[in-house]
């Protein structure tokens, strides 16, 4: 099932067609890496948890590997691959292998500004992985694909900004509460992999 899972993966991100902001090469650049893994016979994804630190808008919060473009990258293919192996140590260049990519999501500022345009990329692993983390990371956590398939484990949460109050999506997998941003690319991967679009993903995003 969970080969199987991921060979469907690898084959309908080939053809996926993720949408980019028309206003990107005026935006801030981030990218992020997103890497599939069979363990003990299911698949899992990656995630990270933020270290606490202060002056971090997400401190804390669970994500995935990445960070911002610096003037050394070439594009956000380089940004992924750069800020996983200074995050937790994985070189995916050489243990992993690129099999797609998500739409990019704005990262939107406080005020005034265009935000940033975060690209998600794909990654499998086939080999086993040693982790090296940095001090923007506290722990790495890998999250089973069929717990995020099963609807039953979707959760909400009040997520509160200055005097605004909203019902948000999330998962709570163990003590590990996923939402916003990292959430809504695992929506759009749910979705590739059930062949289905728009169904996870008309929601406010923080």
């Amino acid at each position: 099932m969970s080969v199987s899972l991921l060979h469907m993966l690898e084959t309908r991100l080939a053809t996926h067609r993720p949408a980019k902001p028309w206003l990107r090469p005026l935006m801030k650049r981030s990218a992020v890496a997103l890497v599939l893994q069979v363990r003990e016979g299911e698949l899992h994804i990656l995630m990270i948890k933020r270290a606490e630190r202060e002056g971090d808008p997400w401190s804390g919060h669970m994500a995935f590997p990445g960070g911002r473009m610096d003037p050394a990258d070439a594009h956000g293919y380089d940004v992924a691959l750069r800020e996983t192996r200074e995050e937790v140590g994985l070189d995916l260049a050489l243990q992993g292998r690129c099999i797609g990519r998500l739409s990019d999501l704005n990262a939107r500022p406080h005020r005034g500004a265009l935000g940033m345009a975060v690209s998600p990329f794909v990654f499998r692993l086939d080999h086993a992985a040693h982790f090296q983390l940095n001090y923007e990371v506290a722990e790495v956590v890998w999250v089973p694909l069929e717990f995020l398939l099963n609807n039953a484990n979707r959760d909400t949460m009040r997520w509160q900004r200055n005097r605004m109050t909203l019902n948000m999506p999330c998962y709570l997998y163990r003590k590990y509460r996923i939402w916003g941003l990292s959430l809504a690319m695992l929506d759009e991967l749910m979705d590739i992999a059930e062949g289905s679009r728009q169904r996870r993903r008309s929601w406010p995003r923080r």
